[in-house]
């Protein structure tokens, strides 16, 4: 089951990670959300992470 936030408007959206490989060559992961379910959709929140809303609504991971 896909990890979805539904924020204070009632839209609901769904945790997305990618990694990417940098111009150094360290990986890195990016954390996204998505009102619609796509490739990399997450079962939960990844440890140490938190989610919040902005002002605009739009949720967020924050390091907790």
């Amino acid at each position: 089951m896909a990890f979805s936030f539904k924020n204070s408007r009632g839209v609901t959206y769904f945790l997305h990670a990618k990694a990417t490989t940098l111009k150094s060559g360290k990986t890195q992961t990016l954390y996204f959300f998505s009102k619609e379910q796509k490739e990399g959709v997450l079962n939960a929140v990844p440890a140490g992470y938190a989610v919040a809303e902005t002002a605009n609504g739009l949720p967020v991971l924050k390091k907790a």
